[in-house]
């Protein structure tokens, strides 16, 4: 009985967002566009005190919003790339958040770039790095392509760790910020004084300048990573995704299309990084755990794999989530475990999944390439997976 209302809400619920779907695909373009500017203006009015008193009590909101949310929201839309679009699991991306913090910490200190040219440098090194990577392991699959990226992002933390000259255990400090821009007068009015807020003041006590920075960087990798979607790459993803030996054998250079998911997700990976190491004053190997990775992969999964605005939802409830129970104190996590639990149980293909990852789950296969072909779904039988 309790199975068959859990069934009864996931259809139900599933069936709701099948229409929504339907009348998104059917909107003319110009309203789409509105509802675009509309979401940008709404994420640029988010540090509100208004909105922080409820959304994060215990803590800056301003500050939430910067690290952990728009971090996380960025880290998965990257991560996506390779998961839930060319279903290559990843348990190391947060290698290539490292590489790219390292980047700014190092060049900025050392050689003293702009920021701008340094953000550029550290696209161009984690893209490398993912293809250094990619190289020598994209021919595995599934369980083993996943231990070796595992072993991947802890042999980058080790690394930094025992390197005297980047600083070993202690890292890097003194890390130079964006450059600010004091005065902005457009036709003679300083529209520092009309808004009241300082856009371009990059400091150590405001973190909005920062947060206002990566809402643009954030627009930017989605309309890339949206373009390469609905491209010959984004089908040549799906059908590796799908099946990639039937892909390989229709023609897909399987192993190209897979080294360039790995070097775009890295290289997003990595301007994360970039930018939110200009805003910290130091870091070191400690700030990048094994568990961030896993906390952005269980953000890509819970939140649709394969489709974007789940993925960043997905995002947002397991970056905000734990700021919002902070006055739970120790209980805080085991609440949050709990809300986690609770939404799998109910949602097991994602708050938003799409539509094709939908029918994977139901035909038995979980939608992350040949580790989720040997996943049971929610509503497949066991003894057809077993007979797989």
């Amino acid at each position: 009985m309790k199975q068959n209302l859990q069934a009864r809400f996931r259809e139900q619920f599933g069936r709701y967002g099948d229409v929504m779907h339907d009348r998104w695909l059917n909107t003319p373009g110009w309203q789409r566009w509105i509802l675009y500017v509309v979401l940008i203006v709404g994420a640029l009015l988010l540090p509100s005190e208004s909105i922080g008193s409820f959304m994060s009590p215990y803590t800056d909101w301003a500050s939430i919003l910067f690290f952990p949310i728009g971090t996380y929201v960025v880290l998965a839309i990257g991560l996506n790339v390779v998961v839930g679009q060319a279903g290559l699991l990843d348990l190391g991306f947060v290698a290539f958040y490292a590489v790219g913090g390292y980047a700014m910490a190092l060049i900025g200190t050392e050689l003293g770039w702009n920021f701008w040219l340094i953000l550029l440098a550290g696209i161009g090194i984690c893209a490398l790095s993912g293809i250094t990577l990619g190289g020598p392991t994209l021919r595995l699959r599934g369980d083993y392509l996943a231990i070796v990226t595992l072993g991947f992002g802890e042999i980058i933390r080790i690394t930094a760790r025992n390197t005297d000259s980047i600083g070993g255990p202690n890292g890097i400090r003194g890390i130079p910020h964006p450059p600010s821009i004091d005065e902005l007068n457009v036709f003679g009015v300083d529209l520092y004084d009309l808004l009241g807020v300082k856009f371009f003041k990059y400091g150590v006590l405001d973190p909005r300048p920062y947060y206002y920075l990566l809402v643009a960087l954030a627009v930017i990798v989605i309309i890339l990573v949206k373009r390469w979607e609905k491209s010959r790459v984004g089908r040549a993803w799906a059908a590796i995704r799908e099946d990639e030996d039937a892909a390989e054998v229709m023609g897909v250079p399987t192993f190209r299309f897979k080294m360039l998911a790995f070097a775009i997700g890295a290289s997003i990976g990595g301007a994360m990084g970039v930018l939110w190491a200009s805003k910290v004053i130091s870091l070191n190997p400690n700030d990048f755990q094994f568990l961030l990775s896993a906390t952005i992969l269980a953000a890509v999964v819970m939140g649709g794999a394969g489709n974007l605005p789940g993925v960043m939802l997905g995002a947002f409830v397991v970056a905000w989530l734990p700021e919002r129970f902070r006055g739970l104190q120790e209980y805080r996590m085991l609440i949050f475990g709990a809300v986690l639990v609770a939404l799998m149980i109910f949602r097991p293909e994602g708050l938003l999944p799409s539509r094709q990852r939908k029918a994977e789950l139901k035909e038995g296969a979980g939608g992350m390439g040949t580790l989720g072909a040997e996943v049971p779904g929610p509503e497949s039988h066991g003894e057809e997976v077993a007979s797989k």
